[in-house]
C-alpha cells in the first residue's frame, strides 16, 4: 500500500516561509496525481493545491500567488513551498495521491498523517 510522510512543518511568523515536504512509496507514483489539502480546527478538510502527473497546477483562490507545488518524480517527492504566510494558514498540512494521474476530477486514494503549520506572532 502507498505510504505518504510529510515533513517541513513548524512555527512560523506572518511573512514568513515553509516548505513542506512529501515522501511517497509505491512504483506508480510518476502516473499519479498529487495534492495538498489542509484542515484547521473546527473547519472541513480543503484543497489547497493539486499536480497531475503531466505537470498542470490547480491552486485554491487564497494561496495563489503565494504557494506553489511541485514534484520530483526521480525522488519520489512532493513539496509545497509557502510563502507570505498568514495566520489564516494554519492549519495541519496533508499530503495526498489520486486515484488517476489527471485533475479533473481529483479523487484522493492515500493520505499522509499530516504536518502542523502553525503561523503566529
Amino acid at each position: 500500500q502507498v505510504q505518504l510522510v510529510e515533513s517541513g512543518g513548524g512555527l512560523v511568523q506572518p511573512g514568513g516561509s515553509l516548505t513542506l515536504s512529501c515522501a511517497a512509496s509505491g512504483s506508480f507514483f510518476r502516473l499519479k496525481a498529487m495534492g495538498w489539502y489542509r484542515q484547521a480546527p473546527g473547519k472541513q478538510r480543503e484543497p489547497v493545491a493539486c499536480i497531475s502527473s503531466g505537470g498542470n497546477i490547480n491552486y485554491t483562490g487564497s494561496v495563489k500567488g503565494r504557494f506553489t507545488i511541485s514534484r520530483d518524480n526521480a525522488k519520489n517527492t512532493v513539496y509545497l513551498q509557502m510563502n507570505s504566510l498568514q495566520p489564516d494558514d494554519t492549519a495541519v498540512y496533508y499530503c495526498t495521491q489520486a486515484i488517476y494521474g489527471y485533475l479533473s476530477p481529483f479523487n484522493p486514494a492515500f493520505w499522509g498523517r499530516g504536518t502542523q503549520v502553525t503561523v503566529s506572532s
